[in-house]
């Protein structure tokens, strides 16, 4: 397939309306979706209630900043305060297509709809095409990472090889053998497999035949972007979303911003008041989904980003994300997964002996590494620590034991010392 084949096309009508088309567009599916979350919901509901916000009332885009956002973090609280996960549902859990479990716990549902996470446009957008063959290497297990991606790779066409995280000998076997096309993962995965696959000797243009790359779930730098296509020839986009919203938005060919998925309505907002800013101000990203099952309403990620409204090579009319420039919290997100404090102070909480803890998060080389600091005395337990941090955060750092007094007075713990060129 030549790479004019794959850098251009639109898939979708609504990824080219224009100005009013798409505000027209918006208030639609929001009018929508707000009537049916106020009917079926009780969570909305009492949310809508308490802010008294009338849905009868919701006339222009700008109305919509009445009803309060919805921090992430409180879906933890939230979806413990009763069935169809505290009100947030819909429907009941059985008529449900998966339910996964996301760090926090955070409960991610799934419905039986078509393309349910909303990625066909995002892969489309990317490069892939009908008959790609595509590796997927991220979590298949609990998270719904893994298997998001795989109904809109359908929907295109493609085969899907579900490799799942790990094993970087078996990853470049099966992308040998089976002439694996398109790659999809996160970046420092893939840096990883190439530095794997030259230590074995291979060339990775003419010995692999990768074509495009769609990657995820971390920062990803220009340096790296222009590091791996210059190694394996290919075109690398990144797709933006969330376990709780799904596909926010994606690159073009052209890499000037995250085209913003016509399935959600965007807001960039005042991380402590939620006023929506005015474009190029950065400020946190806030998702409404017009999904009727789940319908989380003005949920704040705690990304930070602004909104570029200007025209785009591509075609594409949406607004774009500009740069996910940071993180409202102490929440890091490394290798993809969210790390929240309190999670690793659960785990620390089974060792009495650990007077004091902190998180260092790197990336050497443009790979994640984290690191756990201890100050205990005396600690035998360190293989039991590890096991526990992995069974509740599902990544393994690298544990250093420091001697009491060692870590200063104020510390931040989770310390997020990466370096994006």
């Amino acid at each position: 397939m030549t790479r004019k084949d794959r850098t251009e096309g639109i898939f979708s009508r609504r990824e080219v309306l224009d100005e009013g088309e798409r505000r027209q567009f918006y208030l639609i599916q929001l009018k929508n979706l707000l009537s049916y979350a106020y009917r079926y919901s009780e969570d909305v509901k009492k949310r809508f209630d308490r802010a008294q916000f009338n849905v009868e009332r919701f006339k222009a885009l700008g109305d919509l900043k009445q009803i309060p956002i919805l921090k992430k973090k409180e879906l933890i609280f939230l979806q413990s305060m009763g069935p169809r996960l505290g009100g947030l549902l819909t429907k009941d859990l059985g008529e449900l297509k998966r339910i996964f479990l996301s760090p926090g716990p955070i409960f991610d549902p799934e419905d039986r709809s078509d393309d349910y996470w909303g990625y066909t446009e995002a892969f489309y957008s990317v490069g892939f095409r009908p008959n790609d063959v595509a590796q997927i290497t991220l979590n298949y297990h609990l998270s719904p990472a893994g298997l998001m991606f795989e109904e809109p790779l359908r929907n295109l066409g493609c085969a899907v090889i579900p490799a799942g995280p790990g094993n970087a000998a078996t990853q470049l076997e099966v992308m040998q053998k089976l002439r694996v096309s398109g790659y999809v993962g996160s970046p420092s995965y893939l840096l990883h497999l190439a530095q794997k696959a030259e230590e074995k000797g291979l060339n990775l243009r003419k010995d692999l035949f990768l074509e495009v790359a769609f990657v995820t779930g971390e920062k990803f730098s220009e340096k790296m972007r222009s590091h791996l296509e210059k190694k394996f020839d290919i075109i690398m986009r990144q797709g933006y979303g969330t376990a709780d919203v799904g596909c926010v938005g994606y690159e073009c060919f052209h890499k000037n911003g995250l085209h913003i998925a016509s399935r959600a309505y965007v807001e960039i907002c005042h991380p402590d008041t939620g006023i929506p800013l005015k474009d190029g101000e950065v400020g946190e990203i806030v998702v409404t989904a017009f999904n009727e099952t789940y319908p989380l309403i003005r949920l704040a990620t705690g990304d930070l980003s602004y909104l570029d409204r200007q025209p785009c090579a591509c075609g594409r009319t949406s607004p774009r994300l500009g740069a996910i420039v940071g993180r409202v919290d102490t929440t890091a997100r490394i290798k993809g997964m969210f790390v929240y404090p309190h999670q690793v102070e659960q785990v620390m909480a089974r060792f009495e002996e650990i007077k004091r803890w902190q998180i260092e998060v790197t990336n050497p080389g443009g790979i994640d590494e984290m690191t756990l600091f201890v100050e205990v005395t005396s600690f035998e337990r360190a293989d039991e620590l590890l096991h526990a941090f992995r069974e509740r955060i599902k990544l393994r750092p690298e544990l250093k034991i420091l001697v009491p007094g060692s870590l200063p007075q104020q510390i931040r713990l989770i310390e997020d010392k990466r370096v994006w060129d």
